[in-house]
């Protein structure tokens, strides 16, 4: 038996070799039992490889404060993303981000911390449409089709645009026309593979829309 009286040691050390040794074993064996545990939670006792996993698996706990600053992110985010992809159908006018925030508080909107701002974004869109007038912003396109698979290709296209505004047929089918951004990719595809890489589709606007804000009275 010995006496520990260095730095660290326990109280008791002051007091007797006896209850020294005592406090020692029990400090030891409440180390044991710590590795024990480590070992039943990581598969090892090695700190460094047990960071690893911690860094790799483990998820970030933050305060209370820093999720509600997180979720208002979020929130401005989402409306952001909104105000920027629409308008009012009637004008053909953007709404601020403020004035789609107000509209988004309106219907309770609860940001889900799990899904991005875009799918958010998406499904805003379509329960703001029952409590007022929205839409995607149309884009514009305008198509050069060849003669030969222009009238047909016309016909399968037709249910994927908006809006036709012009229509040239002469040596070849050039149409320009809206549509809805989410049928972008449906008509470029469908344009590709019927006309075998003959046919041409440009983009002549992102978003028709008229200068200036909307306003909500």
């Amino acid at each position: 038996t010995w006496l520990w009286c260095g730095p660290g040691a326990p109280e008791s050390a002051s007091r007797s070799p006896v209850t020294a040794t005592k406090s020692w074993a029990g400090a030891a064996e409440r180390q044991v039992a710590k590795k024990e545990d480590l070992v039943r939670a990581f598969g090892t006792d090695d700190q460094t490889e047990i960071c690893k996993v911690i860094l790799s698996k483990g998820e970030l706990q933050v305060s209370d404060k820093e999720r509600q600053t997180q979720l208002e992110q979020m929130f401005r985010d989402i409306a952001t993303i909104v105000a920027d992809k629409c308008v009012n159908p009637e004008t053909k006018r953007p709404y601020t981000v403020i004035l789609i925030e107000r509209a988004m508080k309106d219907i309770h909107y609860s940001v889900k911390p799990n899904k991005s701002t875009k799918q958010q974004a998406l499904e805003v869109i379509r329960q703001l449409k029952e409590t007022m007038q929205i839409e995607r912003a149309h884009m514009r396109l305008r198509f050069i089709l060849p003669v030969k698979e222009g009238k047909k290709l016309k016909e399968k296209l037709k249910p994927l645009i908006k809006v036709i505004e012009n229509e040239d047929f002469h040596d070849q089918l050039e149409i320009v026309c809206l549509i809805d951004p989410g049928c972008f990719r449906e008509i470029d595809e469908l344009i590709r593979s019927e006309t075998k890489g003959k046919g041409t589709l440009e983009v002549l606007s992102l978003k028709d829309v008229e200068e200036g804000d909307e306003k909500l009275e």
